[in-house]
């Protein structure tokens, strides 16, 4: 039976994650039924994963703009302006499903697709990151599924050559039978040199080149569109597989045929494979596209045009080329080993007509598949934000340093060497800031100027009040960028959410879109590309809401930076920021209380913004010689840090302000840093002046954390519990 000739029934259009009035759209643009290769162009190109059509009316309302940015949201992934005709590129992705059903693979292809995205741009990609959440430890399929993701993520990125500088990782039954893989990758090209995908022309040769056409993949798009159930294993074919010696080729091939001037238009084949990126390169272009799918390069024998429009086969890559320089583009792919096919030519029909052994497969209008999903508004419920918790209400702990041992030793504070240590962060020779500071940084090659990158989301916040959880995702990343000594620049977002027809799921994106878009305002931060993945849930039960945010910073020279480490004695530290012992939806509530309880910690914009610019000028002046946000488990837990980083000791003031004790070194309060400096009289001068809180809260020295009243905590013991948790619990059974 050809393809055309296949019959349309509820179950098949069903099964292709339309809905009935979604159909019945379709059967209007179309004034006939599809043929089955129609059926699956229209459904993965209306899929949420591709058209964002419960998201989209929520995005528009971000801050894309600013001086330094060169192209938002729109692209395969935002640019901003560095300076001397340089550009960052960058943006982050989410391959949650995939990673759920194949960890290894999953993972891999995500690192694999994002770098496509930042070079097919032009850009070299030079640094990777990946903000990682698995469910409970004691959870039956955590440890599989750890182990494979970061498998998956170091044996792809380790091949390719680019680093894996940063990033997180969380643990939370939240996400049981969710995780999340959000890879992010950020990449650096000539502003004179940057290449976009629209495919403007006519008459002009459409070029596959990469890996051949294989049957892994199909439906990928469709199946990131649906929650799980019980039978979710079974979506394993769905899954693409990798190789990153081809990409790497690939890269390679690409940057070099960018060095001239043949590319007209360029699109990685990203998910839903051919047909989104022939149908983004034409409505973009404003011009249609005809294929002759008997000339894709293909790997299995007796593929049918719907397995090839449809695969999402890895390391491939579509060109419009200028007329004549298909040769000059064949000899370079050739080269490298790398397939390289002439498969279509740009019409003025402004369709997508496929071919394949002699028959139209399909012939469907370009704008219509491009523009014409359904835009929903879908009804949403607020979250109602819990009651504050007053510091005096949460009990102390019988002993300030068995709590400090507890949470420095727990999965969510312990030490993430084990996961770092598998990826190389010191490939390409750039990485100035390893993994374990407030934020990684490489050096932009050649010069002294320096990109930082991070990601950051506290999903417990967002669950308790999503307006203040996605405000304090951007300050978050705000904040650590700062801590570097970086000039925040933008960032990409990876909305991680359950099922959005859920009116109160719903409510969640709604309110982390306002939280996120006050704080982008204010920080003069905006959003330049991102990535919606819904539909994180299994059996009913969704995710924690997740916006994670990735940012990237300048540092203009970067022998003027900061890092978390304590590097000498007798230095004061100081704290800048409002104290209010804030202990709701704290880690110290979670792991001495048993409770996630109260109103997470609010966000104040403006005194964030100038906390912040009075931090960066303080590094830029060289007055501080260690520089830590606080944040998860509060200042005792940022201190502990800065001292194992450094090898250096230090001891507390003996506190006599109006806060608990304990509620004064855990509280999770927003805004705020530690420094050390070797005078800090003039420090707490400049802070006051500037309507700055500043407290003197200790000295460094010694080798133990001293907290008046309490035994010390000798550094070594603390580290044997901090750096022992993870991979004890990865090599047990």
């Amino acid at each position: 039976m050809s393809a055309q000739a296949a019959a349309m029934t509820p179950e098949l259009v069903a099964e292709h994650g339309l809905s009935p009035e979604e159909y019945e759209r379709l059967l209007a643009i179309l004034g006939r039924e599809p043929s089955i290769t129609e059926l699956g162009v229209f459904s993965v190109m209306w899929s949420e994963h591709c058209s964002y059509k419960s998201s989209k009316v929520w995005l528009k309302t971000l801050p894309t703009e600013g001086p330094q940015v060169i192209c938002g949201p729109g692209e395969n992934a935002g640019i901003v302006d560095i300076g001397d005709g340089q550009a960052v590129i960058f943006k982050m992705e989410s391959h949650n499903h995939p990673s759920f059903i194949e960890p290894y693979q999953g993972a891999a292809t995500g690192v694999g697709g994002i770098m496509r995205d930042v070079f097919t741009m032009g850009a070299r990609p030079i640094a990777n990151l990946n903000a990682l959440r698995f469910g409970a430890p004691d959870h039956a399929k955590t440890r599989h599924l750890v182990s494979g993701v970061v498998e998956g993520i170091g044996g792809y990125g380790n091949c390719v050559g680019v680093p894996t500088v940063g990033g997180e990782v969380n643990f939370d039954p939240g996400y049981n039978g969710n995780i999340l893989v959000n890879a992010m990758c950020v990449g650096l090209a000539d502003t004179d040199k940057i290449f976009y995908s629209a495919a403007r022309g006519i008459g002009l040769p459409v070029v596959y080149v990469g890996s051949k056409t294989g049957r892994d993949g199909i439906h990928g798009a469709t199946m990131a569109s649906a929650e799980f159930d019980d039978d979710s294993d079974e979506k394993r074919p769905t899954v693409q597989v990798g190789d990153p010696f081809t990409e790497k080729l690939l890269i390679e091939a690409c940057l070099e045929l960018m060095a001239g001037d043949t590319i007209i238009a360029i699109q990685d084949m990203g998910a839903a494979g051919l047909t989104s990126s022939s149908v983004e390169m034409a409505d973009k272009g404003g011009v249609g596209f005809d294929l002759d799918l008997d000339k894709v390069p293909c790997r299995e024998e007796g593929m049918t045009a719907y397995e090839m429009m449809l695969s999402e086969s890895q390391e491939r890559m579509l060109i419009v080329l200028k007329p004549g320089s298909e040769d000059k583009a064949r000899a370079i792919f050739e080269k490298w080993e790398l397939d390289f096919s002439v498969v279509g030519i740009t019409t003025d029909t402004g369709r997508l007509i496929v071919t394949h052994s002699g028959r139209v497969e399909a012939d469907m209008p370009v704008k219509m598949l491009a523009d014409s999903a359904p835009e929903y508004k879908r009804p949403w419920t607020p979250t109602e934000p819990p009651a504050l918790i007053e510091p005096e209400d949460v009990p102390a702990p019988n002993s300030l340093t068995d709590a400090l041992e507890t949470l420095m030793g727990s999965p969510h504070l312990c030490s993430r060497r084990w996961v770092w240590e598998q990826y190389d962060h010191m490939v390409m020779g750039d990485t100035v800031r390893r993994p374990g500071s407030d934020a990684a940084v490489v050096r932009v090659h050649g010069t002294d100027k320096g990109l930082a990158a991070t990601c950051d989301v506290t999903p417990r916040y967002c669950t308790a009040d999503p307006v203040e959880g996605g405000k304090q995702a951007v300050a978050e990343a705000w904040r650590n960028l700062t801590a570097s000594g970086a000039d925040p620049l933008a960032i990409t977002d990876c909305m991680n959410f359950g099922n959005p027809e859920r009116p109160e799921i719903m409510g969640q994106f709604v309110g982390c879109i306002e939280g996120m878009r006050e704080a982008v305002e204010a920080l003069d931060f905006p959003v330049v590309s991102g990535n919606v993945s819904l539909y994180n849930e299994t059996n009913g039960v969704a995710i924690p809401p997740t916006p994670a945010i990735g940012g990237v910073g300048l540092i203009p020279d970067i022998a003027y930076m900061a890092d978390i480490a304590l590097k000498h004695e007798g230095e004061t530290l100081l704290l800048l920021g409002a104290e209010c012992g804030h202990l709701g939806q704290s880690l110290f509530m979670e792991m001495m209380q048993e409770k996630r309880e109260g109103a997470p910690p609010p966000v104040d914009l403006a005194l964030e913004r100038k906390t912040g610019d009075l931090v960066r000028t303080l590094i830029r002046e060289k007055c501080v010689s260690a520089v830590h946000d606080v944040s998860d488990g509060g200042l005792l837990i940022a201190v502990s840090e800065m001292a194992l980083a450094g090898g250096t000791g230090l001891t507390l003031t003996d506190y006599k302000g109006p806060l608990p004790l304990h509620a004064m070194l855990f509280g999770e309060d927003q805004g705020r840093y530690v420094i050390a400096a070797a005078k800090g009289d003039d420090i707490i001068s400049r802070a006051k002046t500037a309507g700055i809180s500043v407290r003197e809260i200790g000295e460094t020295g010694g080798n133990m954390i001293r907290i008046a009243g309490e035994e010390p905590v000798p550094l070594q013991r603390l580290r044997d519990l901090h750096e022992d948790w993870l991979p004890h619990y990865m090599s047990s059974q």
